[in-house]
């Protein structure tokens, strides 16, 4: 998705509303890539997302964690999922009154008539292990939350409101989305 940005812009908006997927995650590392390129340095990331693919979330969570710029990320709707991990990646972090956030464990998809092995099924719990483990640590690792909480999020697929992110340091605080004008505004479409 080409679009023109001068060079040292000081302040980007982007919005984001899409589950997390190969094609939605490149789109966004996209976008952020050549922010970093054209030297802003501000990205005010406004994001809702059902959650979606894990190893997708949690390439963006490392890459925008790792960008040059400071990355605000406000959640305006619902983060859900490996959306959480994602949205942690902020430095600073907001939600509108009216947010939630729901967290739950790693799971699979299986298809009809499928056929179980115990080799096969060994491979697969370990794989939802791991993901949790790493989903896990980003989120205590960027809030109050001990890892026992986390577990005990994952375990009984919490929904959690602004009063409790700001309790436990999900957000920074809530607020309403203010954009001033003549800012810059991406915003990604995607087939659905």
């Amino acid at each position: 998705m080409p679009f023109e940005m001068p060079q040292g812009t000081p302040l980007v908006y982007v919005s984001f509303s899409a589950e997390i997927s190969p094609v939605t995650a490149e789109t966004l590392i996209s976008i952020m890539t050549t922010c970093a390129t054209k030297e802003v340095q501000r990205v005010y990331l406004m994001l809702t997302t059902p959650g979606g693919s894990v190893m997708n979330g949690l390439y963006l969570y490392h890459v925008l964690h790792g960008m040059p710029f400071e990355l605000t990320i406000h959640n305006v709707g619902s983060v859900n999922s490996i959306g959480n991990a994602v949205f942690l990646a902020g430095a600073k972090r907001y939600a509108v009154e009216s947010a939630t956030f729901m967290f739950h464990g790693v799971g699979f998809n299986v298809q009809k008539d499928a056929r179980f092995e115990e080799k096969m099924l060994r491979e697969r719990l370990g794989g939802i292990l791991s993901d949790q483990a790493q989903m896990g640590k980003i989120i205590a690792r960027h809030t109050k939350l001990t890892s026992e909480e986390v577990s005990g999020l994952f375990r009984e697929a919490q929904t959690r409101d602004t009063c409790y992110a700001v309790d436990k340091g999900i957000i920074d605080e809530v607020r309403d989305v203010q954009i001033p004008p003549g800012i810059p505004i991406i915003t990604p479409v995607f087939q659905r």
